[in-house]
């Protein structure tokens, strides 16, 4: 069975990730977060989290 809060849940976190990782590369300016290697590196990271978070929530694996 699908549970769309941890789908939608996922997917805000996917995108916050990419948000992160294009500041951190420096693509988009004007933050603190802009052109830090750490937020470079860590927004994959969270990008991958949340696609794993919304793949178990179509799965309907999430308890």
């Amino acid at each position: 069975m699908r549970k769309p809060g941890w789908v939608i849940a996922g997917a805000i976190v996917a995108l916050l990730g990419l948000l992160f990782t294009l500041q951190g590369v420096g693509v988009i300016k004007g933050s603190a977060m802009s052109g830090t290697a750490f937020w470079a590196v860590a927004g994959p990271v969270i990008i991958v989290a949340g696609l794993a978070l919304a793949g178990f929530g179509i799965r309907g694996q999430v308890p």
